[in-house]
C-alpha cells in the first residue's frame, strides 16, 4: 500500500482507546474539511481500539463508569447503548458494561469511521514498539522509529502512550523472577499465574479487584493477598446515583489546607453523602489543580491523592458485592504494608511483608505487581525522547509537559507543533485526564487542530540520500 494521493500522515504512538478515539475523530475532521489523511496507528500488541484497559476476555470485568456516560462520541451520548441493543445487549444507561464488550465496541466505532471517511482518508494498524521519534527541525515532519527497524515519516505525532508502567519490582532473589509478574495486563499475563496457588497482589486498587475476580473465580480455593501501604479499597458505586453536588470555592489561586477544608465541609452540607460532592467536583478538577501550586500539587499526591482515588473511581456494585464475599470468606485478605524481598519458597515464593499489618513472611505461588503509574521517566521510549530534548517531563514526573492545546513542550519549553498528546500523559498538567470522557473530549479538540496543522503548508518531506521516504502504510506494512 502506498501513500493516499496527496494526502498527509498522521502517526498516533498507543493503539488503546486514547490512540483510536484520536484516529475517529482525525477520520470524522478530515472528511468535513475535505483533508486527505492517512493515519498510522502504532500499538505494541496489537490491540487496537481495545489496549490494555479492554482487552480482557473476562466477563466479569466491569466497566467502572455507566454506560449512559461511557459513548466514544461526546456529540452523541446514546452511541454505545444503541449499538449494545444492536448486538444483542439488554442494557440499560445505568448499567455497567463488561470491558470486553466495550472493546469490540470501541473496534466498531473506529470501523465505522474508516467506512465513512473514505475515499481519501484512512487507517492503518500497525503492530510494533515505537523506540525514538527523530526530527530535523522545528517546524520539519518526524520520523517514527520502530523496535523492528521500520521508519514511519509523518507530518505531526500524537502520544496515546496510556499510563506509564508500574513502579519498580521488589528486591527478588536468584529464581524468584519465574513466578513474579510484573504487568499483569500484558498478554497472556494471568493465564500464567492460573494454577490454584496464593497470589499476593502490590496493591490494592482496580488491578488488584480484577486478578482477585478473575483467580478465584478459575480456583475457588485460591487465596488472594492484596497488600499496599494504607489497605485502601477502591468505594463502591450507589444505586440510584446520586445528582452532582456544586461545591462553592473561591475564585484565584488556591491552597490544598483550604480546598480539602471546603470539600470536607460540602461534604457535611450534603449530610455526609461524598458520591454527589466528588461527581460535582470531577470536571472542575484540571481548573482547580491548575490552580494550586507546585509544592501543593505534591502535597495531595503524598497526603491526600489515594483517598481521592478509591473515592473518585468507584466500582460497580456487583463487583463491590464479590469483594466483599470474598473478605467474608478469606479468600481476599487486605494487608497494610509493603512487599519487602520474595525468594524461593514452599509453593512458590517466600515474601517478606512489614508495614502496619506486618505478617513476616507469607508463602504464595505468584507475587504480581498491581501498583499505580510510577515515574514517567522509567518508560523507555519517553526517557529517549527527553534526552533528545523532543519533549520535558512534568514538574511532578507524572507525565509528560504540554500547553493547553495538547503540543509537547520540549528541552527549552517551546511548544512542539508536530507532537502532541492526550489522556494519561497529561496527568501531571490536569490530574482528571484516564477516563472516557475526558479523552473523547480532548481528541475532539485535538483533531482541528492536527488537521489545520498539516493542512496549512507543509515543508518538505525528509530525504535520505537521493529519495524520499515512503508512506507510513508502505513502510509499516512491507518493513
Amino acid at each position: 500500500m502506498g501513500r493516499v494521493s496527496g494526502s498527509s500522515t498522521v502517526a498516533v504512538v498507543g493503539g488503546g482507546a486514547s490512540g483510536a478515539l484520536t484516529a475517529v475523530h482525525l477520520l470524522r475532521r478530515a472528511r468535513t474539511c475535505g483533508t486527505a489523511l492517512e493515519v498510522a496507528l502504532i500499538d505494541q500488541h496489537g490491540r487496537h481500539a481495545t489496549g490494555q484497559a479492554y482487552s480482557t476476555t473476562d466477563p466479569h470485568h466491569l466497566l467502572n463508569a455507566r454506560a449512559d456516560r461511557m459513548s466514544a462520541l461526546e456529540d452523541d451520548p446514546g452511541h454505545l447503548l444503541r449499538w449494545a441493543r444492536e448486538n444483542g445487549l439488554e442494557a440499560t444507561g445505568s448499567d455497567f458494561l463488561p470491558r470486553e464488550a466495550y472493546g469490540r465496541y470501541l473496534r466498531h466505532v473506529l470501523e465505522t469511521a474508516q467506512a465513512q471517511a473514505s475515499p481519501g482518508r484512512r487507517v492503518t494498524r500497525v503492530t510494533g514498539t515505537v523506540r525514538a521519534l527523530t526530527q530535523r527541525g522545528h517546524d520539519r515532519p518526524v520520523r517514527v522509529r520502530l523496535a523492528d527497524g521500520r521508519e514511519i515519516d509523518a507530518d505531526a505525532v500524537v502520544l496515546a502512550t496510556g499510563n506509564p508502567a508500574t513502579a519498580a519490582r521488589p528486591p527478588l532473589a536468584d529464581g524468584a523472577e519465574t513466578r513474579y509478574v510484573a504487568d499483569p495486563w500484558a498478554p497472556g499475563a494471568l493465564a500464567g499465574i492460573g494454577d490454584g496457588a496464593a497470589v499476593l497482589v502490590m496493591g490494592t486498587g482496580l488491578t488488584m479487584v480484577d486478578i482477585a475476580v478473575t483467580v478465584t473465580r478459575a480456583f475457588p480455593e485460591t487465596t488472594v493477598y492484596a497488600v499496599s501501604r494504607r489497605g485502601l479499597l477502591p468505594r463502591r458505586h450507589r444505586c440510584p446515583f446520586p445528582p452532582p453536588v456544586d461545591v462553592p470555592l473561591a475564585d484565584g489561586p488556591l491552597r490544598l489546607a483550604g480546598l480539602l477544608r471546603d470539600v470536607r465541609a460540602a461534604v457535611r452540607d450534603n449530610g455526609g453523602d461524598w458520591r454527589g460532592v466528588v461527581d460535582g467536583l470531577r470536571p472542575r478538577v484540571p481548573d482547580l489543580w491548575a490552580r494550586l501550586s507546585v509544592d501543593d500539587q505534591r502535597r495531595f499526591l503524598n497526603l491526600a491523592a489515594r483517598y481521592w482515588e478509591v473515592h473518585r473511581h468507584r466500582i460497580p456494585p456487583a463487583t463491590a458485592s464479590r469483594v466483599a464475599e470474598l473478605r467474608a470468606t478469606g479468600r481476599l485478605r487486605v494487608l497494610r504494608g509493603q512487599v519487602s524481598a520474595a525468594a524461593p519458597g514452599p509453593g512458590g515464593l517466600a515474601v517478606r511483608v512489614g508495614g502496619e499489618d506486618a505478617v513476616g513472611e507469607l508463602h504464595v505461588g505468584w507475587l504480581v505487581n498491581g501498583t499505580g503509574p510510577a515515574s514517567v521517566t522509567r518508560d523507555p521510549f519517553l526517557a529517549r525522547l527527553f534526552a533528545d530534548g523532543l519533549a520535558r517531563p512534568d514538574p511532578l514526573r507524572l507525565g509528560l509537559d504540554a500547553d493547553a492545546g495538547g503540543s509537547v513542550l520540549d528541552a527549552s519549553g517551546r511548544p512542539n507543533p508536530r507532537i502532541f498528546t492526550l489522556g494519561p500523559p497529561l496527568r501531571g498538567k490536569r490530574y482528571e485526564t484516564t477516563a472516557i470522557p475526558e479523552i473523547r473530549a480532548q481528541a475532539a479538540a485535538l483533531a482541528p487542530r492536527l488537521v489545520e496543522v498539516i493542512a496549512s503548508g507543509a515543508p518538505a518531506p525528509l530525504e535520505r540520500g537521493d529519495g524520499r521516504y515512503p508512506s507510513a502504510a508502505s513502510r509499516a506494512l512491507l518493513g
